[in-house]
Protein backbone atom coordinates (compact mmCIF):
# COMPACT_ATOMS: atom_id res chain seq x y z
CA UNK A 1 0.00 0.00 0.00
CA UNK A 2 1.29 3.67 -0.79
CA UNK A 3 2.44 5.76 1.74
CA UNK A 4 -0.36 8.54 -0.16
CA UNK A 5 -3.15 6.26 0.57
CA UNK A 6 -6.06 7.59 1.99
CA UNK A 7 -6.73 6.17 5.69
CA UNK A 8 -9.19 6.40 8.55
CA UNK A 9 -8.37 6.72 12.08
CA UNK A 10 -11.47 5.53 14.16
CA UNK A 11 -11.47 6.64 18.06
CA UNK A 12 -13.93 4.58 20.10
CA UNK A 13 -14.02 5.82 23.81
CA UNK A 14 -15.07 3.10 26.09
CA UNK A 15 -19.05 2.91 27.11
CA UNK A 16 -20.16 3.93 30.89
CA UNK A 17 -17.78 2.16 33.23
CA UNK A 18 -19.27 1.67 36.89
CA UNK A 19 -17.76 3.54 40.04
CA UNK A 20 -17.25 0.66 41.95
CA UNK A 21 -14.81 -0.52 44.59
CA UNK A 22 -12.05 -1.80 41.94
CA UNK A 23 -9.01 0.07 40.95
CA UNK A 24 -9.71 2.16 38.08
CA UNK A 25 -8.44 0.05 35.49
CA UNK A 26 -10.32 -3.15 36.67
CA UNK A 27 -13.75 -1.35 36.47
CA UNK A 28 -16.61 -2.71 34.77
CA UNK A 29 -19.08 -1.78 32.49
CA UNK A 30 -22.61 -0.44 33.86
CA UNK A 31 -25.54 -1.55 32.79
CA UNK A 32 -25.93 1.58 30.36
CA UNK A 33 -21.94 0.65 28.65
CA UNK A 34 -23.65 -2.94 28.05
CA UNK A 35 -26.47 -1.71 26.34
CA UNK A 36 -24.49 1.29 24.51
CA UNK A 37 -21.25 -0.61 23.03
CA UNK A 38 -23.45 -2.76 20.90
CA UNK A 39 -25.17 0.55 19.25
CA UNK A 40 -22.00 2.15 18.65
CA UNK A 41 -20.88 -1.41 16.83
CA UNK A 42 -24.26 -1.20 15.29
CA UNK A 43 -23.32 2.43 13.99
CA UNK A 44 -19.20 1.58 12.66
CA UNK A 45 -20.93 -1.37 10.88
CA UNK A 46 -23.85 0.55 9.35
CA UNK A 47 -21.14 3.32 8.02
CA UNK A 48 -18.93 0.54 6.43
CA UNK A 49 -16.24 1.30 9.32
CA UNK A 50 -14.72 -2.43 9.89
CA UNK A 51 -10.89 -1.32 10.58
CA UNK A 52 -7.66 -3.78 10.00
CA UNK A 53 -6.39 -3.58 12.98
CA UNK A 54 -7.81 -2.47 16.53
CA UNK A 55 -5.94 -0.99 19.38
CA UNK A 56 -7.48 -1.36 22.97
CA UNK A 57 -6.86 -0.33 26.21
CA UNK A 58 -6.31 -2.90 28.42
CA UNK A 59 -8.46 -1.86 31.28
CA UNK A 60 -11.70 -3.91 31.86
CA UNK A 61 -13.94 -1.41 30.78
CA UNK A 62 -12.23 -0.79 27.39
CA UNK A 63 -12.40 -5.00 26.48
CA UNK A 64 -15.65 -5.25 27.81
CA UNK A 65 -16.73 -2.38 25.20
CA UNK A 66 -14.34 -3.66 22.42
CA UNK A 67 -16.05 -7.14 22.69
CA UNK A 68 -19.53 -5.95 22.63
CA UNK A 69 -18.59 -3.48 19.52
CA UNK A 70 -16.96 -6.32 17.57
CA UNK A 71 -19.71 -8.42 17.47
CA UNK A 72 -21.71 -6.02 15.49
CA UNK A 73 -19.47 -5.70 12.94
CA UNK A 74 -19.38 -8.28 9.74
CA UNK A 75 -15.45 -9.30 10.26
CA UNK A 76 -13.35 -9.20 13.35
CA UNK A 77 -10.10 -6.97 12.84
CA UNK A 78 -6.86 -7.76 14.06
CA UNK A 79 -7.27 -6.62 17.46
CA UNK A 80 -4.01 -5.37 19.97
CA UNK A 81 -4.72 -4.95 23.49
CA UNK A 82 -1.70 -2.61 24.21
CA UNK A 83 -1.33 -0.77 28.27
CA UNK A 84 0.03 1.93 26.73
CA UNK A 85 -3.29 3.62 25.70
CA UNK A 86 -4.41 3.53 29.80
CA UNK A 87 -3.80 6.90 31.15
CA UNK A 88 -2.30 8.28 27.68
CA UNK A 89 -1.12 11.46 26.77
CA UNK A 90 -2.16 12.85 23.33
CA UNK A 91 1.77 12.65 22.50
CA UNK A 92 1.68 9.07 23.54
CA UNK A 93 -1.35 8.32 21.58
CA UNK A 94 0.28 9.93 18.08
CA UNK A 95 3.63 8.37 19.14
CA UNK A 96 1.30 5.14 18.70
CA UNK A 97 -0.42 5.72 15.73
CA UNK A 98 3.13 6.32 14.40
CA UNK A 99 4.28 3.04 15.04
CA UNK A 100 1.16 1.22 12.94
CA UNK A 101 2.34 -0.24 9.61
CA UNK A 102 1.59 1.39 6.45
CA UNK A 103 -0.55 -1.73 5.45
CA UNK A 104 -2.87 -0.72 7.62
CA UNK A 105 -5.33 1.46 6.29
CA UNK A 106 -8.34 1.63 9.11
CA UNK A 107 -7.27 1.74 12.55
CA UNK A 108 -9.97 1.75 15.14
CA UNK A 109 -8.51 2.88 18.91
CA UNK A 110 -10.59 2.07 21.65
CA UNK A 111 -9.38 4.13 24.57
CA UNK A 112 -9.93 6.84 27.81
CA UNK A 113 -11.02 10.36 27.95
CA UNK A 114 -9.32 12.41 28.22
CA UNK A 115 -6.88 11.46 25.51
CA UNK A 116 -9.52 10.29 22.90
CA UNK A 117 -10.86 13.67 22.63
CA UNK A 118 -7.53 15.26 22.70
CA UNK A 119 -6.88 13.21 19.97
CA UNK A 120 -9.75 14.08 18.06
CA UNK A 121 -9.35 17.96 18.50
CA UNK A 122 -5.64 17.59 17.90
CA UNK A 123 -5.51 15.53 14.45
CA UNK A 124 -8.80 17.38 13.34
CA UNK A 125 -7.04 20.38 11.09
CA UNK A 126 -10.43 19.97 9.12
CA UNK A 127 -13.69 19.12 9.54
CA UNK A 128 -17.46 18.43 7.77
CA UNK A 129 -19.76 20.87 8.89
CA UNK A 130 -19.83 21.66 11.94
CA UNK A 131 -18.70 18.21 13.27
CA UNK A 132 -16.03 19.75 15.57
CA UNK A 133 -18.20 22.13 17.59
CA UNK A 134 -20.41 19.45 18.10
CA UNK A 135 -17.76 17.18 19.11
CA UNK A 136 -16.26 19.72 21.57
CA UNK A 137 -19.57 20.84 22.86
CA UNK A 138 -19.88 16.91 23.82
CA UNK A 139 -17.28 16.71 25.62
CA UNK A 140 -16.63 13.07 24.23
CA UNK A 141 -19.30 10.68 25.74
CA UNK A 142 -18.87 7.47 26.69
CA UNK A 143 -19.28 5.16 23.52
CA UNK A 144 -18.68 7.85 21.23
CA UNK A 145 -17.15 7.79 17.82
CA UNK A 146 -15.07 10.63 16.06
CA UNK A 147 -13.68 9.10 12.23
CA UNK A 148 -10.90 11.13 11.21
CA UNK A 149 -9.33 10.68 7.32
CA UNK A 150 -6.00 11.86 6.13
CA UNK A 151 -3.63 10.82 3.53
CA UNK A 152 0.27 9.58 4.09
CA UNK A 153 2.15 7.33 6.06
CA UNK A 154 1.16 6.65 9.78
CA UNK A 155 4.75 8.02 10.90
CA UNK A 156 3.15 11.24 9.31
CA UNK A 157 0.20 11.46 11.81
CA UNK A 158 0.63 14.83 13.49
CA UNK A 159 -1.33 17.41 14.82
CA UNK A 160 -3.77 18.92 11.87
CA UNK A 161 -2.86 16.16 9.83
CA UNK A 162 -6.54 15.16 9.24
CA UNK A 163 -10.17 15.73 8.56
CA UNK A 164 -12.67 15.26 11.34
CA UNK A 165 -15.23 12.88 8.63
CA UNK A 166 -17.89 12.10 11.38
CA UNK A 167 -19.06 12.26 14.75
CA UNK A 168 -21.44 9.93 16.75
CA UNK A 169 -22.31 9.86 20.50
CA UNK A 170 -25.32 7.29 21.04
CA UNK A 171 -27.24 10.00 23.29
CA UNK A 172 -26.24 12.75 20.93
Amino acid sequence: MSVDTSRRIVLLRHAKAEWAQESDHERPLADRGRKDAPVAGRWLAGAGLVPDLTLCSTAVRTRETWKLVVHELPQRPRTVYDERIYEASLGELIALLNETDDDVRDLLLVGHNPGVHALADALAGEAEGDLLARMNRSGFPTSAVAVLTFDGSWKSVEHGVGRLAAFWAPHA
